[in-house]
């Protein structure tokens, strides 16, 4: 991951990403570089708009909060069926009342 983080951290300073500066970054935070994976690494970037790729990162984050809106509409369902029972409850004595006053 250090690796990563060294690619966003040129990135975001507006550096080039070469094997030099990524090797210089791991240095400087204490890590020992591995060459084969900063050349892998850089290999397999090219081309890519890092920017781009950000962005469609950060798209998955905003799927949390429409999950954590569903149990804000669970709770209302039983909320409505409650609401439902005691009209039914409402609608009967009504009626009992009303077949009552036949008898009255």
């Amino acid at each position: 991951m250090e690796y990563v983080y060294a690619t966003l951290l040129l990135h975001a300073a507006g550096k080039e990403i070469t094997e030099e500066n990524i090797k210089a970054i791991l240095e400087a935070a204490g890590v020992s570089p591995d060459e084969a994976r900063i050349k892998a690494l850089v290999a397999a970037l090219e081309g890519v708009n890092i920017e781009e790729v950000i962005e469609k990162a950060a798209m998955p984050v905003a799927a949390p909060v429409a999950v954590a809106a569903a149990p804000a509409e669970a709770e209302e369902a039983p909320a409505e069926e409650e609401e439902e029972e005691e009209e039914e409850e409402a609608s009967e004595e009504e009626a009992l009342a009303g077949l009552g006053a036949l008898f009255g």
